[in-house]
């Protein structure tokens, strides 16, 4: 591979990211009540964090922990379904997987097991919440 393709990945894998920080960007000042812009720079490091405590955590059943350390090999690979080059599309894959695999460890660990590992802010932690399938807990208060 030569220089000028190198250079190409390169330059287009810090605009996918700088695309995908300026969505999350609009999304929390358009939403200043459910996330803030620092919440929203700092959500994607936030869920790795989670994730990894999550692995980690050995009161976890261990299907959970299994599933997670996949999800984590998975993101930290440079090889995605859906490559994260192309802007929105490519980060749909890892958004998915993430949810699909949070909601098997909350169905499994509990919804207490998210909110003990959580690293990041509330706001951050409603989106992980709502991306996990629970509802807010003041949302299941006013249904019931």
């Amino acid at each position: 591979m030569d220089r000028h393709a190198v250079l190409s990945v390169v330059v287009a894998l810090v605009l996918a990211y700088a695309l995908f920080l300026a969505c999350l960007a609009v999304y929390a000042r358009r939403h200043p009540d459910v996330l803030s812009l620092t919440d929203a720079l700092r959500l994607a490091p936030d869920i790795l964090r989670l994730v990894r405590r999550l692995a980690a955590d050995r009161a976890l059943p261990r299907r959970s922990r299994l599933l997670l350390l996949g999800l984590l090999a998975y993101l930290l690979l440079p090889i995605d379904l859906v490559p994260d080059v192309l802007p929105v599309v490519g980060y749909a894959d890892d958004l998915v997987l993430i949810a699909v695999v949070l909601r098997a460890v909350v169905r499994s660990a509990g919804p207490d097991a998210l909110r003990r590992h959580w690293p990041g802010s509330d706001g951050g932690l409603r989106l992980v919440r709502a991306l996990a399938g629970l509802r807010d807990p003041g949302e299941e208060r006013n249904t019931a």
